[in-house]
């Protein structure tokens, strides 16, 4: 783990966040689990795949 990490999860201990902060935080890592299980279940879109283009010389 990140030590970064760790002093950031210090201060939100001494001094916690307002119920809005905490809310949002929990809304994104909600919303990136949810896009991450989609993407598990159904794949990468086909069309949203970059492909390489040739050189042209």
């Amino acid at each position: 783990m990140n030590p970064i990490w760790l002093i950031r999860m210090s201060r939100w201990a001494r001094n916690p966040p307002s119920w809005r902060q905490a809310k949002l935080v929990v809304g994104v890592v909600i919303a990136a689990l949810a896009l991450g299980y989609v993407e598990y279940i159904w794949g990468w879109p086909s069309w949203l795949t970059v492909e390489k283009l040739p050189r042209q010389p």
